[in-house]
């Protein structure tokens, strides 16, 4: 699924970004770590992965989106 950068911590590693229909999700260090990436900025386009559903939706990986 692809998503839109909204914020970063990179003392935490962790922020949130926005699907295309405007939903925030914030992830945490363990799915940014899973991306492999050193920082991310606001804006950029992002590749996530999540786990649960409603409530519990989280995101358990994010990356770089690439064409």
């Amino acid at each position: 699924m692809q998503a839109t950068s909204y914020t970063f911590d990179s003392e935490t590693r962790s922020g949130s970004v926005l699907l295309d229909d405007g939903t925030p999700l914030e992830f945490d260090s363990s799915a940014f770590d899973a991306g492999g990436l050193r920082m991310l900025r606001a804006g950029q386009r992002v590749r996530i992965e999540t786990e649960g559903e409603g409530a519990d939706r989280r995101v358990s990986l994010v990356t770089l989106y690439t064409f």
